[in-house]
């Protein structure tokens, strides 16, 4: 049976002999951290690379892992020193990072904090701290089978999500519009990098949020980091197999090269995600694909509430900023581009 190149299975370039028994085997049960957190995950395949990974830079055992719950588009290959054993010891460090990261996020608001422990409301802090970090953590989690099983549509009617209804402003609805007209019919795309940036726009809107505080929000001097930290993982998770028209694919594969797989780019020093080189026409799209990204996913309904209502605040934000945040004009791409596309 031919083995499927490396372009079509992901694999890390420059795969070479084994020095040895890897440490975790496929359909081994593993936890793997994943940002700042650790999840469940299992083994699909296992490489060793003896030069530096074009994927992730650094040498050494590669696991390919599926995070447990989540769609497939978020399977990755890992370095060994992102992967612990599923037992005791590696249950205990996933459990003290999540309490670690509630702490952390709740540092901006620690006074208040104290105070209200003192009558009782400090679990509900860290309880939301926690819903909104599994919220944005698992934005691409759902369910393997979408009709499941007796019980699990038993289970969803007892806890039915509240709907993530999105107030897009009519203006950014036009420009969506423009976007949909300008890429597919008139076959134009946007110059990148773009500035300000994904990175750039949500760090500004975490500083509007702090400095604000809207009363819609909750917590948004603890849950606005969280929040944030997850819209921007699932951008850079979602850019190539969500939110690309097809004119756009070559483009993003030439952009990957130069900024992430390359074989000139330096892990860690040269490497940028996507979300530090897209801008905010791909942002948009993303946010309106929530709705219904969020109704296939295990999200609990304090979970959707919390995203639902920042994200209509990030909206909000975008349409006061439109004029600094879109681009006014796409551009032409050379005729070699076009040829390639329509090939």
């Amino acid at each position: 049976m031919a083995t499927p190149s490396s372009a079509q299975t992901g694999t890390p370039s420059a795969p070479t002999i084994n020095p040895g028994k890897s440490e975790y085997d496929v359909n081994e049960k593993v936890l793997c951290f994943h940002g700042p957190l650790i999840y469940e995950a299992k083994v699909l395949k296992t490489l060793f690379m003896e030069e530096p990974s074009t994927v992730t830079g650094v040498a050494g055992w590669h696991y390919f892992v599926h995070y447990k719950g989540w769609k497939q588009t978020w399977d990755e290959w890992v370095p060994i020193t992102r992967v612990l054993k599923h037992n005791e010891e590696g249950l205990t460090k996933q459990k003290s990072l999540l309490q670690q990261h509630s702490s952390t996020t709740a540092a901006g608001s620690s006074g208040s904090t104290g105070a209200k422990s003192a009558k009782g409301g400090g679990a509900s802090k860290a309880d939301a701290t926690a819903s909104a970090a599994g919220a944005t953590a698992r934005l691409g989690a759902v369910r393997k089978d979408a009709r499941g099983t007796k019980r699990s549509r038993d289970d969803d009617d007892g806890t039915r999500k509240p709907e993530m209804k999105l107030n897009v402003p009519e203006a950014l609805k036009q420009k969506l519009v423009n976007d949909w007209e300008w890429v597919t019919k008139d076959q134009r795309t946007i110059p990148l990098p773009r500035e300000p940036n994904v990175e750039t726009i949500l760090n500004d809107f975490r500083d509007h949020i702090l400095k604000t505080k809207p009363v819609n929000l909750r917590e948004p001097e603890t849950l606005i980091s969280t929040v944030i930290n997850g819209i921007q993982c699932y951008f850079d998770k979602a850019l190539g197999s969500n939110l690309l028209y097809r004119v756009e694919r070559k483009q993003y594969a030439d952009i990957r090269k130069m900024y992430y797989t390359g074989r000139n780019v330096v892990y860690g020093v040269t490497e940028r995600e996507m979300s530090a080189i897209y801008g905010a026409e791909h942002l948009l799209r993303m946010i309106v694909s929530l709705p219904g990204m969020v109704s296939q996913s295990t999200l609990d309904p304090d979970s959707v509430s919390i995203v639902r209502d920042y994200v209509n605040e990030l909206l909000q934000y975008m349409w006061t900023e439109r004029e600094a945040l879109f681009i006014k004009e796409y551009q032409q791409p050379g005729t070699g581009y076009t040829n390639v596309i329509r090939g």
